[in-house]
């Protein structure tokens, strides 16, 4: 069965694992994927993640981090999707909540934050919000 988004099944199933505290979550791995999960983990907003092979499939695994019972990530949302892709100048890439959070955005020099990506002068598409 072929995924429209795998992107958002990953934000979606993240968000799922957190709303009931499991310590892990397993997803199809990527590459596009695994440089998400490594923005997340330079972030600290999970503590790691690793791939396996699972009857011939890489697969994701990714530990998620909470603090005092609570989940580190509140919210995680899609921007950008295939119906309508968003992509920003370097200029034009915002701060998310007054930069208490962060916009993931792969640009021609890899998948970074958007502090990142201001700072090196790339633009790219806004793949997600994390606050």
């Amino acid at each position: 069965m072929s995924m429209s988004d795998p992107i958002a099944d990953l934000l979606t199933r993240i968000r799922n694992a957190q709303m009931v505290a499991k310590t892990t979550v397993s997803v199809p791995s990527s590459k596009v994927k695994v440089a998400i999960a490594q923005v997340l983990k330079d972030e600290g907003y999970i503590d790691g993640f690793k791939i396996s092979t699972v009857s011939g499939n890489p697969e994701l695994e990714i530990a998620l981090k909470y603090h005092a019972g609570r989940p580190v990530i509140e919210r995680i949302e899609r921007v950008s999707r295939p119906g309508l892709r968003v992509y920003r100048g370097s200029a034009a890439i915002g701060q998310v909540q007054n930069g208490m959070g962060v916009a993931i955005v792969t640009t021609p020099k890899g998948v970074m934050t958007d502090r990142k990506a201001r700072a090196t002068g790339v633009g790219g598409e806004v793949l997600c919000y994390v606050v």
